[in-house]
């Protein structure tokens, strides 16, 4: 029994069937599980019917995970299969190539096709719309004239062509017209003067409203406007008649009437009048039929100007904002487009039809082209493929079989030549090894020392970027929350570079953190520690509850070094400490490149105050000052490697480090760093990278 079951393991994992890996395993366990589930619930329901088919949802649960997990099994087994081979490889590759940029096109095409279709749809609205409100300022305009010339010859104010119209043109009966002469109501259509159906439109008097200056210049109003939670087309004309201002208003309503008639032979429109949020106003028209199988249906919407009819102001990205849906199919809009061109649409199509076969054609060809070359790649491949297995069982004697004067000739000849000089490029390889693992270590471990959760300020947001021009930096910054509303910002440079310069900035990092433990201080006058010797001596300096200011705190620092490192050991280092409160940020600054502020106007302000270098003089003061962060203004603090790199156009400088931040100010602080670092590769171009670059921006909010 024990032979029969180890030889249909071992038949199970030559066929690559035996669950090898965990996620195998758990398949086949939640299988088994839920058959053994199975055949439980199917006992239970001879004895209980309500114990079986409690069971019902976990079988069913148990079966179709494990089917998840075998179907990506599956998946997993057939890709090994298919693209083991390397012509198989290349075949996929060239049907990517070639049909991958296919199906993009399509998709891009078809999406242009579109929103084309949809714009024009609302094209065709909106141009009926206003199509109608000129047909209203035409009358506008003659009524406006005839009531003028009326009103100079002292005659009854009325319109005889308006009185005409309406008695042989019944769209006239939905339109009303009112005039003004000054304050006075107008009888235009013979009827009576004591009211009329809209409002006067107080806001052409306004002096800040644009619609009211453009009508007393003479221009004619044309617009769709908002009156008493109603929309209409009104047109309106303003001249002086004597001493009084003629105003004569034409007005139509926005309704399913006109509304109807655009849609005849459009498709289907719907109004929202009070916008997008609110329930449709009215729909009108029926979508067309679909002339072919890829006459597929078309929504679009967009939105209507409309002016408020008793302030004046445009609606116009308000939430009440009229929106007009359209919905139609692509062969309306075709014919609507191509309504006067004729036979000419149909010769378009033939040209289009036959640019698709052929681009169909050559994407065939291609294919069959590159199937049949792969034949040519895959044998030299089998043959470095069976090389390598004999470099890798340790028989460097073994040699490619060389037979033409190609390319792949000499990537074998290459081949032979390599496994010659191999075995030493291992050895070599081994030492090489010991060592880049070591700077990983310390690499890793460096990493860890730079902030990688930043708790920003409700008023500041900060960002920095590190990277060393070796595999570890000697540049350190630092963003300490020292509570609620105070951070310090730290950025600093040591002198060198490589593993020194690395364990000289994890001891700068720790005796920051170590120094500035919970609440930071903001003392105005700095305790002077430089000058103090001994440890025990510099505690006292700084006694229980007196709060450190940066140029204590860089005292501090610059007293340690100067002990714990050889002399010609230093580092340059900017402290600060932001209030969120005050806005204000303290700083001092021990001989680093002085840090700029630029405001949203692009001025600058460097930030100066500060003494000579941390670590080299044992007996340093530093000076401490504080300045005000304006809303937008942006601290940028950088290193040298960001300023010094040459090519043979010079130094990269100050000036353009500005100048990109100034100019991209607005953008994410994330993204303004990029920006400088790219310009600075740029800079450098194949060069080496010379020095550490380090990045610090910081903007008030």
């Amino acid at each position: 029994m024990q032979w029969s079951y180890g030889e249909f393991r071992r038949r199970l994992r030559e066929a690559e069937l035996w669950p090898e890996g965990r996620m195998a395993r758990i398949a086949c366990y939640l299988f088994g599980l839920g058959v053994v589930l199975y055949i439980l619930r199917a006992g239970l329901r001879l004895i209980a019917s309500a114990w079986g088919e409690s069971l019902g949802g976990w079988v069913s649960f148990l079966i179709f995970l494990a089917a998840l997990l075998f179907s990506i099994l599956a998946f997993r087994w057939l890709k090994k299969k298919m693209l083991w081979r390397l012509r198989n490889r290349l075949i996929v590759t060239y049907v990517f190539i070639g049909v991958t940029p296919v199906v993009l096109l399509v998709a891009l095409g078809s999406l242009a096709i579109y929103l084309f279709a949809g714009q024009f749809a609302s094209f065709v609205v909106t141009s009926e719309i206003n199509s109608q409100l000129r047909s209203l300022e035409a009358v506008n305009a003659a009524v406006s004239n005839e009531l003028a010339a009326r009103i100079e010859k002292n005659q009854d104010p009325r319109s005889d062509s308006l009185a005409g119209l309406k008695k042989r043109n019944r769209v006239w009966e939905r339109r009303q017209v009112c005039a003004w002469h000054g304050s006075r109501l107008l009888p235009v259509d013979g009827a009576g003067t004591d009211a009329a159906p809209f409002a006067f439109p107080d806001f052409f008097s306004t002096e800040d409203n644009i619609y009211g200056k453009e009508i007393r210049e003479g221009k004619p109003f044309r617009e769709i406007v908002r009156d008493k939670d109603g929309l209409y087309l009104r047109v309106t004309t303003m001249f002086p008649v004597g001493a009084e201002n003629l105003i004569v208003v034409t007005s139509e309503p926005l309704d399913q009437t006109l509304v109807g008639k655009i849609a005849e032979d459009l498709g289907e429109i719907t109004l929202h009048a009070a916008g997008l949020r609110q329930e449709p106003t009215f729909t009108v028209g029926a979508i067309p039929a679909a002339a072919n199988i890829m006459d597929r249906e078309i929504t679009f919407g967009t939105f209507l100007r409309v002016i408020n009819w008793k302030t004046g102001e445009s609606e116009l990205g308000k939430p009440q904002a009229p929106v007009v849906t359209v919905r139609t199919m692509p062969s309306v809009l075709y014919n609507h487009l191509f309504a006067y061109l004729g036979d000419f649409t149909k010769g378009v199509e033939y040209i289009l039809l036959g640019v698709l076969v052929v681009f169909g054609i050559i994407e065939l060809v291609a294919l069959i082209i590159g199937t049949r070359m792969t034949t040519t790649v895959t044998g030299a491949v089998a043959n470095l493929y069976d090389a390598t297995k004999h470099v890798d069982r340790g028989d460097f004697s073994h040699r490619i079989p060389v037979k033409s004067a190609d390319q792949l000739a000499q990537l074998s000849l290459s081949f032979n030549s390599m496994t010659e000089s191999i075995e030493k490029l291992i050895l070599e390889q081994k030492e090489k090894q010991r060592l880049e693992g070591e700077l990983a270590i310390a690499q890793e471990v460096q990493a860890q020392l730079f902030p990688r959760q930043v708790s920003e300020l409700e008023s500041l947001e900060v960002h920095g970027f590190c990277r060393p021009a070796r595999t570890v930096s000697g540049d350190y910054y630092d963003f300490l929350s020292v509570s609620s509303h105070k951070l310090i910002l730290a950025v600093g440079d040591i002198s060198g570079k490589g593993i020194s310069a690395a364990l000289l900035m994890a001891t700068i990092h720790s005796a920051v953190r170590a120094y500035s433990v919970e609440k930071l201080p903001q003392m105005r006058e700095p305790v002077a520690v430089g000058a103090v010797a001994g440890k025990s001596r510099i505690m006292a300096a700084w006694p229980e509850g007196v709060e450190v200011s940066p140029a204590a705190l860089l005292g501090l620092l610059n007293h340690q070094l100067y002990e714990s490192t050889p002399p010609e050991k230093y580092a340059t280092l900017f402290l600060g400490i932001y209030d969120g409160r005050s806005r204000r940020l303290t700083y001092t600054n021990g001989g680093h490149l002085p840090p700029i502020l630029i405001n949203t106007e692009g001025a600058i302000r460097r930030l100066e105050a500060g003494g000579t270098v941390v670590g080299l003089f044992d007996t340093v003061s530093y000076d401490e000052d504080s300045v005000q962060m304006r809303t937008g203004e942006i601290f940028v603090a950088y290193s040298d490697g960001i300023t010094e790199p040459e090519n043979e156009f010079g130094e990269f400088g100050e000036e353009r480090l500005i100048d990109l931040v100034s100019s991209n100010r607005h953008l994410p602080l994330a993204q303004i760093s990029q920006i400088v670092t790219s310009a600075v590769d740029d800079w450098i171009g194949d060069q080496e990278q010379p020095d550490d670059v380090t990045l610090v921006l910081a903007r008030a909010r």
